[in-house]
């Protein structure tokens, strides 16, 4: 565990029950978040490719506007 963590974890500890359960309750929702993200991203890879390669055409082509 890093020393950051423990010392965040030391903080909550000394906090009453219920705050502590709200804190665990926010970082495991956090961290479900990102994963979904994570698998929902990966899922997506060969569209987001594809748009990439959409993107960079166009910009080839001269058909985009410069950013600003």
């Amino acid at each position: 565990m890093s020393p950051l963590l423990e010392k965040a974890l030391e903080k909550v500890g000394a906090l009453p029950p219920d705050e502590q359960d709200a804190i665990a309750s926010q970082i495991l929702a956090s961290l479900a978040d990102e994963k979904a993200w994570k698998r929902r991203f990966i899922e997506k890879r060969q569209v987001i490719r594809r748009m990439a390669r959409e993107a960079l055409g166009e910009d080839d082509r001269g058909e985009t506007l410069p950013a600003g």
